[in-house]
């Protein structure tokens, strides 16, 4: 059974819950739909909104997907069934300035985006937030799974009580001015126990499956929507080995990923070792439209840049001190040593131990060392040198 008195206190709101207004970012999923629902048994004046981003063709019929088609009336229907007032804030051309463009751009450059956390660091915590403001909210709540805690006085980010469904990867970019608007009631809370709430409630959303994708692309099939989007920018070019040799052709680097090793299109190399048969993509080289590719030592990483940092902690007096990192969503937090500029918002991470398919393009998340739930921070990675670097025939 839920302790609703737990969510009135991690509320974190004076006075009795009737005399606010909480606005709830509804997706149409069941994490946003139960958390309109407790925030109603609380006695809250809950507000829906849910955003329609993109109108992409097979998209908009996917299921699953947020922000749009039947999960924007799956919202609609859990709203009326708790009796809310529910609106659709059209934020398509915002979408697809912000998120989209910026998707495909990305590719192009050899990257490997996250058009998630740019959504959350634009649209969702920027304009849907403001819209909240002036509808009188006191706060904005969201399905994450993420904990918002006081510290000092101080709002605090923490990853969930869910390691499996944790957030926080995704929310890095949440500003300490955000954090004081955004709550998050579900951070305490496992997946189970939210579908377990949603058939309390009678929520025609209880057994409604995550989404897996991008929202906006079908099928996962996120070159398509390159493709189509940025036509004439993809060019035919060489797959090339580390020895310098054209193993075959490629279709565009979009189709390929740092780290990738299945579906490359060339098979492993003969008269080597089992170690160094398996081929792996070890660099893009957008100048020259390559794909290098090559056995996995030559992934291993030492450093990263990282640039446009948001710090949820006052950093000022440390310039170099000892964090956890995640490089991906689905990886475990390594250890490392940062190095903080604060003149140019940027920051440079040495691994304790090297890592290996670290992308240009993703975010690196930094975890308090002594106490691993704590989000600290993070930023965008914008050099990752791997063993690559080394090839001479690449630098010439």
């Amino acid at each position: 059974m839920i302790n609703i008195n737990k969510i009135i206190k991690e509320m974190d709101l004076e006075g009795d819950p009737s005399n606010h207004r909480v606005v709830v970012a509804m997706s149409g999923g069941v994490d946003s739909s139960v958390t309109a629902a407790l925030l109603v048994e609380a006695g809250y004046d809950v507000v829906g909104l849910t955003m329609q981003l993109y109108n992409y063709g097979k998209a908009l019929q996917k299921k699953g997907a947020c922000c749009a088609g039947s999960d924007i009336n799956d919202a609609r229907v859990v709203s009326s069934k708790l009796s809310i007032p529910h609106y659709v804030l059209n934020y398509e051309s915002i979408f697809q300035d912000q998120v989209i463009n910026d998707f495909a751009d990305s590719y192009l450059r050899g990257e490997t985006p996250i058009p998630c956390v740019k959504c959350n660091q634009t649209v969702k915590f920027t304009d849907m937030l403001d819209r909240a403001k002036n509808l009188g909210a006191s706060v904005m709540a969201t399905g994450h799974y993420i904990r918002r805690k006081k510290k000092l006085g101080s709002p605090s980010l923490h990853t969930g009580i869910d390691s499996s469904k944790d957030q926080s990867y995704f929310l890095f970019a949440t500003t300490k001015n955000q954090l004081e608007f955004v709550r998050f009631p579900l951070g305490s809370l496992t997946k189970d126990e939210t579908r377990s709430v949603a058939k309390r409630y009678g929520l025609s959303v209880a057994n409604k499956p995550d989404s897996q994708d991008i929202c906006f692309v079908p099928e996962g099939k996120y070159t398509e929507v390159v493709r189509k989007l940025r036509p004439g920018s993809i060019e035919v070019g060489n797959i090339i080995d580390v020895n310098g040799n054209v193993l075959g052709k490629h279709n565009g680097i979009i189709d390929f990923t740092i780290g990738q090793r299945k579906g490359i299109g060339v098979g492993g190399r003969k008269g080597v070792d089992d170690k160094n048969s398996i081929l792996y993509v070890i660099s893009l080289d957008t100048e020259q439209n390559n794909v290098i590719v090559g056995p996995r030592e030559f992934l291993s990483c030492n450093k990263i840049k990282i640039s446009n940092c948001n710090w949820l902690i006052d950093i000022v007096n440390q310039t170099k001190f000892r964090v956890l990192v995640k490089l991906r969503n689905s990886s475990k937090p390594v250890v490392g040593t940062i190095k903080v500029d604060f003149d140019n918002n940027l920051a440079y991470l040495k691994f304790d131990k090297p890592q290996f398919g670290v992308s240009i393009g993703q975010a690196a998340v930094f975890y308090n060392i002594e106490e691993s739930s704590h989000i600290l921070g993070g930023g965008w990675i914008t050099e990752a040198p791997n063993k690559s670097a080394d090839i001479k025939f690449y630098n010439a």
